[in-house]
Parts: C-alpha cells; structure tokens; sequence
C-alpha cells in the first residue's frame, strides 16, 4: 500500500479537514472498545511488544533490533517476530539481516514457531493493539518530532489509540529530541507515572564512508522523512535536494534512473535509508548509497535492568 501521511495530521491544532473526518474516528474508537472483551491468551514464552500508537516514523524497527541485540547479549534465547505483510518487505528484509526472524500472517502461529524451535523470548516488531496475546513487556515507540500529531485518531490525525492508553503500557522510547521533550515526558507521566521513559538516536555507523565536503541528493520512502534529513544534517552532511516517496514506496528503476540523472546535472551524490536500499539493491546502481544507522539508547543500563526482570518473572 502506498501511504503518504496527511500533513494535517502533525499541525499542533486539527484543522477544517480533521473535524470533518472526525465522525469517522468512532470506527477506530470503538473497535479499539470492543477489542478488549476478546478473550487474550497467556502463552509459554516470554514475549515483548515493540509497536506504537502514532501511525508510522517512530523507530520502531531500529528498536526492534536494538532490543535483539541487547537481548542476544543478555544470553536470552531469542527471535524477532514480524506479521507478514506484502507491503512491508523492506521492513522484514532489514529484520532478516539483523536478527533472527520469525514471519507469518497470524501472530499466533509465530508464538507456535517460537516455541517449537526452543526459544525462551520472542520480541514482536509491531502489535500493540492485537488484543489476543498479552505481552509480558510492551514498549511504545514515540518520534519526539512528532509526538502525537494533532492529537486525534485516524483519519483526522495519526493516533491509532488515544494517548490515555499508555496507561496499559510499560515503556515509552523516544527517538531524537527536541524542545517539547520534556513537556510530553511530563503529559506521559500524568497518564501513567509507573511508565519508564527513554531516550534515544540515531548513530551513522558508516559515516567515514562518505566524502562531508560533497554535496549530496537524499531519497526515501519511510514514514518520517524528516527524521531521516536531520540525522544527516546533525551529521554535517551538505543536502541541496530531497526527494520523499510514500512508506513503504516499491521502486522502478525509472524512479532511481531520475534521480541519478538529476544528480549528474548538478554534481551531487546520492543516499538513501537503508531500508529503502534493501528495495533497490536488486538494480545494482552503484552510485547510490546508504547510511547505516544503529539506535543508541541513553540509560540503556536502566533498560536492560527492566528486560531482566521483567523476563526473569515466573509466569
């Protein structure tokens, strides 16, 4: 599916076009109700959510394996699990690459794989409203950007739940800063004062790769854009044009041949996420690049004390 966020839904206040989508935001409200009269499932694994309630651009994949990572560490027995969608490749060709991955199109039968297969922890990319499995430890993904957009749920804005559902919740994990910050921790800790909240950002692993003093066209198809440009730019890279295609966007070669046309015209290097650089590797274009990221979490120590404990419980 090709999705471009509105770019109502991130104005601080709705607007004309999100009260009048308003009445249809009741669909969402009351099946997010109804969804919590099924009946939920404790199961015979330790399992970990990672999702969110704002649609898209949160970081919650580069959570995903940050928590792997740290897990595998922790000598956990572990594997990622991802509900298969067809729109969603890039997400679950990256997962493959980086960690130990489970996919199906029902979360259940990923729980029945796991266990299976021997392991004792199963960390979910996204989930967070499937009411069927109870989670030991739910982690939402925030873009401090972002926030909550407008405030409102989809359609009039990009809430898949309201903000008072963090109430259910465990740990909050911020990607990047801003100057906000501190007041959304404190709007989160009135919902929920027991919630721990974290900290995080994006490192460039590979950035000695690339020539600073080159100008340079950046592409993407991610659900924050935006999120991707300034990590470049705190990165003193020097952008002169940016091109943003929807989440999730499957490239043709016609899409990239542009962009390196336009590039040549203006002596320009080119570079992408590298999610979006799993879609375009099968081309072979040798002068796009990529940046690889890893999540960098302040207080991990604080973290990794809650993953123990939190896993260590007996059920």
């Amino acid at each position: 599916m090709k999705f471009k966020k509105p770019k109502f839904w991130d104005k601080k206040h709705p607007n004309l076009i999100s009260y009048i989508l308003f009445p249809l935001t009741f669909l969402l409200e009351a099946n997010n109700f109804l969804l919590k009269f099924k009946s939920k499932k404790k199961i015979k694994i330790k399992t970990i959510c990672i999702g969110n309630i704002y649609l898209g651009g949160t970081g919650k994949t580069p959570t995903t394996i940050k928590i792997y990572e740290i897990l595998k560490e922790m000598k956990f027995n572990i594997v990622v699990g991802k509900k298969f969608y067809a729109s969603h490749l890039d997400e679950q060709k990256l997962l493959q690459k980086k960690t130990n991955l489970i996919q199906d199109k029902e979360r259940e039968k990923i729980i029945k794989e796991a266990i299976k297969n021997g392991y004792d922890t199963l960390v979910f990319d996204d989930g967070l409203q499937d009411q069927k499995v109870v989670y030991d430890l739910n982690l939402v993904c925030f873009d401090s950007q972002n926030f909550i957009g407008n405030g409102l749920l989809i359609p009039s804005g990009p809430l898949r739940e309201k903000l008072n559902s963090l109430k259910k919740y465990d740990v909050v994990i911020f990607k990047d800063s801003n100057d906000n910050l501190k007041n959304y921790i404190n709007i989160i800790k009135k919902i929920n004062p027991n919630i721990k909240v974290f900290q995080s950002y994006l490192k460039i692993k590979n950035i000695k790769d690339f020539n600073l003093n080159k100008d340079y066209i950046i592409f993407s198809g991610i659900g924050n854009s935006k999120s991707f440009k300034e990590t470049l730019i705190n990165n003193k890279f020097n952008i002169i044009k940016e091109i943003n295609f929807p989440d999730h966007y499957q490239y043709k070669k016609v899409d990239l041949i542009k962009i390196i046309n336009e590039a040549k015209k203006i002596n320009a290097d080119i570079l992408t996420t590298e999610k979006d650089f799993m879609k375009i590797s099968e081309y072979n274009l040798n002068s796009i690049h990529s940046i690889n990221v890893d999540l960098v979490i302040e207080k991990e120590n604080i973290l990794r004390e809650i993953l123990k404990n939190k896993l260590n419980e007996k059920s």
